[in-house]
């Protein structure tokens, strides 16, 4: 992809995932860029790479820097410990110290946007052996945007078919989820009835039992006199 693609993706409200973009309708999350390094500047968290693919247009490149406490130990100073970079995603050590301005790369990472401007994540970085490699390169990314980008994404019918058989399966197991707890809530209201029953029962034969007491005490009674 382009420099100049990379800048006119758009993400969409349907998908919440932050980092899923779109170009059209193609759901883009790992992007590939190969260019000049044109400018380095550094930040406290992070080092910016400007990269000029002749697409036009130029890119940010975002490189995490790793935080003190994340990286081995150093007897040198601090003032003489170099900069270390990660993979924002693994943490895993990026070694961008080639890639001084006027040198080439190829980087791959992850889509951001900062201030309505969209950037890439390094995740990846690879050195330009020769022309020829970036010769490859642009003839790859023309392919892909002729053969892949530009044609509208469309899901196949054994793909459509697919989906619809996940989708009643879920319905279905949604219907039987929803059977089982009204099965479940009608077995405890029948539990609750059989107690209120048995509980009027017992009151119900201690009152007569009582009232047979009672009448027992007062026909003793009217005997005795």
């Amino acid at each position: 992809m382009a420099a100049v693609d990379v800048l006119r993706l758009k993400r969409r409200p349907e998908f919440p995932d932050p980092k899923i973009y779109f170009y059209k309708n193609h759901p883009i999350q790992y992007i590939s860029l190969l260019g000049l390094i044109t400018s380095r500047t550094e930040f406290p968290t992070v080092t910016i790479l400007t990269l000029d693919d002749s697409s036009g247009v130029t890119l940010d490149v975002v490189v995490q820097k790793a935080t003190p406490n994340s990286t081995p130990s150093s007897t040198l100073p601090t003032s003489f410990t170099p900069t270390q970079h990660i993979s924002p995603t693994t943490s895993l050590a990026l070694d961008i110290s080639p890639y001084a301005p006027g040198t080439f790369a190829h980087l791959k990472g992850t889509i951001s946007t900062f201030r309505g401007v969209n950037q890439l994540q390094l995740e990846r970085v690879f050195p330009v052996r020769d022309t020829n490699a970036e010769m490859r390169f642009l003839d790859q990314r023309s392919r892909f945007l002729v053969e892949v980008l530009d044609v509208p994404w469309r899901l196949g019918r054994e793909e459509v078919e697919r989906l619809r058989r996940e989708l009643d399966m879920d319905e279905e197991e949604e219907e039987e989820r929803v059977r089982r707890k009204r099965r479940r809530r009608e077995e405890r209201d029948r539990r609750r009835m059989g107690k209120m029953r048995e509980r009027e029962e017992r009151v119900g034969v201690r009152r007569i039992i009582e009232g047979k007491r009672v009448e027992g005490v007062g026909s003793g009674g009217a005997g005795g006199i």
